[in-house]
């Protein structure tokens, strides 16, 4: 058993019982009141599951096991001269609740190289679509493809203990992250660069290999994707695609049916494709406009037009957070340090400045803020990354970090299958009338 596997058992078999007992003595207790809005409104703010690796406060923003995320660009090991964060080690601070040492990160870092080949059966998948299928099509069927890999499917076929479903779990869970990358460079390549494929390189970091593979050789654009794939590892376990993977992960469905399950949700443009909607939004302004240099007045007259015209200003506003996205924050800072005088990089600042006014002049939006979306294709564009239906693959690939991680947990705490209780609308009128 690795060190990590080992960390990671001796810490949920502790945990498991105490949930237990908590339950036995409390389970009765009320969390909160159902009210009708909610039931009928996609069951926003229910408390209903447990989620270990992160947690969401809608003023604060977003915690990785207690650490915001100045703390983690700050306590994270790095790369050698780098100065963001390794994504290794946020995903070994989320699934054993531990700031790793350099020496840690540069073990994960190695243990996911020997497991990052990409199956040639999943290559053939890939090939047979075609070439202009959105990004995250070709990214939720090659992760499926890769099922045929499942440790957790073959062990269960065998008859595997509920036991050691933590244990395959786990395989699967090191086995999928480590894929990704080259997963989603491969898509990239194949699309955007006529099919001519970056071989791997084995002395870089998990991110630095997937910067590398993608065809950006500039260190500043690694330092990016480290920097991205911390930010957007995990957000909670209610957003849409984190929940998709618990519910179909609570069938015993293994890791890569619930992941590519969980990339259909976030394809959606309620989710995760709203990072390519903000860009594509900016490029039509900036079209109409006549040049990338607007002021604040053109993009406010710019943004009154699509508020009038029915239409939300992308990458503004959030389902739980009431306060700017300190994700958000993060690639501005990122942005001030190396990329200040960017076209692009300047009116996503003006639109701060900007929108949240017209937004709040409207009287019904309870966030003008900007979220994660709204600064990270900019900085892409900036080094040269504007194929932005790309954007959702991106956000993916960290995804899995947080999701994959807590799915060890719910495996390990033998978490029941998901199944909330629905009603008709007729329920709700009788109940109504009847209360």
């Amino acid at each position: 058993m690795d060190r990590l596997k080992q960390k990671f058992y001796e810490k949920a078999i502790k945990l498991k019982p105490e949930i237990k007992a908590l339950l036995k003595e409390h389970g009765g207790t009320k969390v909160g009141e159902v009210t009708l809005s909610q039931v009928f409104g996609g069951a926003r703010g229910v408390k209903t599951m447990t989620w270990e690796t992160s947690a969401l406060d809608a003023n604060e923003g977003i915690r990785f096991r207690g650490y915001n995320i100045p703390q983690l660009r700050e306590k994270l090991p790095k790369r050698e001269g780098g100065k963001e964060p390794l994504p290794e080690g946020l995903f070994w601070l989320m699934l054993v609740d531990e700031i790793p040492t350099q020496e840690d990160v540069e073990w994960l870092s190695d243990e996911w190289e020997k497991r990052a080949s990409l199956p040639q059966h999943t290559k053939n998948v890939i090939e047979a679509l075609a070439i202009d299928t959105h990004p995250m099509t070709q990214f939720t069927i090659g992760i499926a493809s890769m099922q045929y890999d499942s440790v957790f499917s073959k062990r269960y076929a065998e008859g595997m203990p509920k036991s050691e479903y933590w244990d395959a779990t786990y395989e699967d869970a090191m086995n999928l992250i480590a894929r990704l990358p080259q997963l989603a460079a491969y898509i990239y390549r194949r699309i955007y660069h006529k099919g001519v494929h970056i071989a791997p390189d084995t002395k870089l970091d998990w991110a630095g290999n997937f910067a590398k593979m993608l065809g950006y050789d500039d260190k500043d654009f690694t330092s990016l994707m480290r920097l991205y794939l911390t930010i957007h590892a995990d957000h909670e376990g209610g957003n849409a695609s984190a929940h998709t993977a618990h519910l179909v992960n609570s069938t015993l469905a293994d890791l890569y049916l619930s992941y590519s399950g969980a990339m259909n949700s976030l394809a959606g443009p309620l989710h995760g494709l709203a990072n390519q909607e903000v860009i594509k939004w900016i490029f039509e302004m900036t079209n109409e406009l006549g040049t990338t240099k607007p002021s604040k007045e053109q993009i406010a007259e710019y943004v009154q037009k699509t508020v009038d015209s029915g239409k939300v200003i992308p990458g503004y506003g959030h389902a739980v957070l009431r306060e700017p996205d300190p994700r958000f924050t993060a690639q501005r800072v990122f942005a001030e340090e190396y990329i200040k005088d960017s076209d692009f990089v300047n009116i996503v600042w003006k639109m701060y400045e900007v929108v949240p006014p017209i937004l709040k002049a409207l009287g019904k939006v309870k966030n003008p803020w900007p979220n994660v979306d709204a600064h990270s294709g900019a900085i892409l564009v900036h080094y040269g990354m504007d194929e932005f239906p790309f954007y959702t693959v991106l956000f993916g690939v960290s995804r899995a970090l947080g999701v994959l991680a807590n799915s060890c947990w719910s495996r390990a705490l033998g978490l029941p299958l998901e199944r909330p209780k629905s009603v008709t609308s007729e329920w709700a009128k009788d109940f109504i009338a009847n209360s």
